[in-house]
């Protein structure tokens, strides 16, 4: 049998003739590299990011009866069917092997588009490399604000940034306060990377505005073997909330130190990442109950919108676990990428672009407590309302704003 590739955009489309057999022609595949780290400290995020994306994946490639963009019917109506094509790439959490390994993906691999990159500072220098290429670059769940103010065209973030969580964390006190709680001071705990400067630099300023003192100002170096003389000083400051920036390895030990040293906080209210992680939980869940954490998404949604237990089965039948806070952020992005490819019609980078800036999904049809996701000129969806959730027994309940809220917040978490 004779056999032969004729290449269309980003994906192939195989044509096989044999003899006494027509030509007949296989729907296209569209290829999207994903980056994230699959080695070292952070590659459980990898492995969940994987399992997220490839949940959104089935339901667009696959027929489903949800109200999801691209979920019902196989594959991308737009593009005749075609099918979405994942090339996964590991990028270690180190800067700049992201970058080498976006380019490798963009001019080996043919990409149309790129998600990743959970590390805010890996997603720096993806994003810069994808503008350089002309291809779209979907930042599924890094969350540093200066990323979205670098003027770049071809960035979208469907998730929240730093300063939206930070400012409903500080909403979630200022009513706490409105009810009679005493809370006066915070402390500031915060890796050396993009994420935890950038985090710290909003906290500071929203401490300020807001009237909270600010008895802490700690920042560590991440993936310290020791974090002992941080801890020391944050019990010496004793604020009434701890505010952590931490990846997961981090988070663990900051929670074993302060055991190890007897500071128990008042509460704590952290930014999510190693504080959303299930490896953190299953390794000092016991010390962290009634720990508060910013997030974009809950299970509790479930009551409202059942498709949220749907996507979480099919989700959870992978993985072996729920989604959270990343993972959610991870399926989504996805979902709105091949929303974009649908509509774009075509692998063409400036075509996909212009879909994506077009983008008006209403929060109904996602998984997420969102308004909607539709992009500014930025590249930020502005309509990704937070949640803040905190950990009661062995799960998160959401309790903050009280429109999305379940429970009533535990205040203060060692009372």
């Amino acid at each position: 049998m004779r056999r032969r590739e004729l290449l269309v955009g980003a994906g192939a489309l195989s044509l096989v003739a044999s003899r006494g057999t027509p030509a007949r022609a296989a729907a296209p595949e569209i290829v999207v590299g994903v980056l994230y780290a699959m080695s070292g400290p952070s590659a459980q995020v990898g492995v969940d990011a994987r399992h997220a994306i490839e949940t959104a994946v089935d339901l667009v490639n696959n027929d489903h009866d949800l109200d999801l963009p691209g979920a019902k019917g196989s594959g991308l109506a737009g593009m005749s069917g075609a099918k979405i094509r994942l090339v996964f790439a590991d990028h270690q959490a180190d800067p700049q092997k992201g970058r080498a390994e976006a380019e490798r993906l963009i001019t080996q691999d043919k990409v149309a588009a790129l998600v990743g990159c959970y590390q805010s500072a890996v997603s720096a220098t993806v994003s810069a490399t994808a503008e350089r290429y002309g291809v779209p670059f979907v930042c599924a769940d890094s969350s540093s604000p200066s990323l979205h103010r670098k003027g770049l065209k071809y960035f979208f973030r469907p998730a929240a940034h730093d300063e939206m969580f930070s400012t409903a964390m500080f909403d979630f006190l200022d009513s706490l306060r409105k009810q009679g709680q005493k809370i006066d001071s915070v402390a500031l705990f915060f890796e050396d990377t993009i994420y935890g400067v950038d985090s710290s630099t909003v906290q500071r300023k929203l401490a300020a505005e807001r009237g909270y003192k600010l008895v802490a100002d700690v920042k560590y170096k991440s993936n310290s073997p020791s974090l002992t003389a941080e801890v020391q000083q944050l019990k010496s400051a004793n604020a009434d909330v701890l505010l952590p920036t931490s990846y997961t390895t981090d988070a663990i030990l900051l929670t074993k130190t302060m055991a190890e040293l007897g500071y128990k906080p008042k509460s704590i209210i952290a930014q999510a990442a190693g504080f959303s992680e299930k490896v953190t939980y299953d390794a000092v869940g016991d010390k962290l109950q009634g720990v508060i954490s910013r997030g974009s998404f809950s299970l509790d949604l479930a009551a409202k919108r059942p498709m949220v237990a749907t996507v979480n089965g099919m989700y959870k039948a992978r993985s072996g676990r729920d989604l959270n806070d990343n993972s959610s952020r991870q399926f989504m992005a996805m979902i709105v990428l091949a929303d974009a490819l649908d509509r774009a019609g075509a692998t063409d980078g400036q075509k996909i672009r212009a879909a994506l800036a077009a983008t008006d999904i209403p929060g109904t049809r996602t998984v997420m407590p969102w308004t909607k996701v539709a992009f500014g000129p930025d590249g930020q969806n502005v309509h990704a309302d937070p949640v803040l959730l905190q950990w009661i027994g062995d799960r998160f309940v959401t309790i903050f704003p009280e429109s999305a809220a379940a429970a009533t917040a535990k205040w203060p978490m060692n009372a």
